[in-house]
């Protein structure tokens, strides 16, 4: 009877060992949930707590009590030369499976969720490394550059992606309804890395916080963006706001207002497009003395201290026509004499 189930286990892995290898970003992570989340919040983007962090959007996950979300923070890379695919969840098998985050030499598939914030849907045009220190495009990134130097501006994302909603998620009745490229599925064949324990710490004191489940807070969590993680209180904190209705390449997020740190004399931000091999090559060198953010892919100034503003400018106004004069009448002729 042993001898059998020795035998047993040896051809249990033979069978493990010839399997095709998935990587993790293919991976389908819990059970099957069948609502799908909430649309994404909208929000401003803390500013960046110094060289070297990057970005991670918000997200929802799923808990005992349903839906929460895991505000958005800026967090250490694990490994010189990767960037972040935020994962994403996805209708398939009769239900929707959350689909893990990575780190990894390139940017994989997303869902073509649009969290905003470099992470259109398609990519990643927030920054890039380069020679060993990444590079923020301050367009998109919301970074002090008095503090932080290396920084860059490219605009030619601004009209290259229009957003009218925040759909989290892909697939299924009212989903996103992208597939990956050829260049995604190959970086999804790459050596990844899985989230830092400060994410996953992140994650899980989001878990224990009442205030963002989705039925606290209606899909409009008070805490939607952290500086750090696993801070969910003071100054780098952010809220959900308002839904722009506007398209945007970023989802309408924006990057933080610079009102509370105007003693700061931040060089002015603007948009990007290609980080390492997922931005493009093109890029401008800042000249001006105002910021840029975007909203239904216009350009938007900010005179005030050359920092982004979180809120857009209002559309200008048509100018009201005047009224047309009343047409003169003929003079009534005279009567005979």
């Amino acid at each position: 009877m042993r001898k059998i189930h020795f035998v047993g286990l040896v051809l249990l892995a033979g069978v493990v060992m010839f399997m095709p290898a998935r990587s993790s970003a293919q991976i389908s992570v819990g059970v099957a949930v069948h609502i799908g989340p909430p649309a994404l919040p909208v929000y401003e983007q803390p500013i960046c707590p110094g060289a070297g962090y990057l970005w991670t959007p918000g997200y929802w996950a799923y808990g005992d009590d349903g839906y929460y979300w895991v505000p958005g923070t800026w967090v250490m890379a694990p490994t010189v030369g990767f960037l972040w695919t935020p994962g994403y969840w996805g209708w398939g098998g009769g239900g929707y499976f959350w689909h893990a985050g990575y780190w990894g030499p390139h940017v994989g598939f997303y869902g073509g969720i649009n969290y905003g914030f470099g992470y259109g849907g398609v990519g990643f045009v927030g920054g890039r490394w380069n020679g060993g220190v990444f590079a923020y495009n301050t367009a998109v990134m919301h970074v002090n550059t008095t503090v932080i130097h290396n920084t860059y501006v490219d605009r030619t994302v601004i009209n290259n992606v229009t957003v009218s909603n925040h759909v989290s998620y892909n697939g299924g009745t009212g989903g996103v309804s992208a597939r990956p490229t050829s260049t995604e599925l190959t970086a999804e064949r790459e050596h990844h890395v899985a989230p830092t324990s400060m994410q996953t710490q992140h994650e899980h004191a989001a878990s224990t916080n009442r205030a963002l489940l989705a039925s606290e807070n209606h899909g409009k969590p008070a805490i939607a963006a952290t500086a750090k993680p696993g801070e969910f209180s003071g100054h780098g904190v952010v809220a959900a706001r308002a839904s722009s209705h506007s398209g945007s390449p970023n989802g309408g997020n924006k990057p933080l207002s610079n009102a509370a740190t105007l003693h700061k004399t931040d060089r002015p931000p603007s948009l990007t497009g290609g980080t390492g091999s997922n931005m493009s090559s093109s890029t401008h060198a800042n000249t001006s003395n105002t910021a840029h953010t975007n909203a239904s892919s216009a350009h938007l100034n900010n005179a005030a201290n050359g920092a982004p503003k979180g809120q857009p400018h209002p559309q200008n106004k048509p100018q009201v026509e005047s009224k047309p004069h009343a047409e003169s009448r003929p003079p009534k002729e005279g009567k005979p004499h």
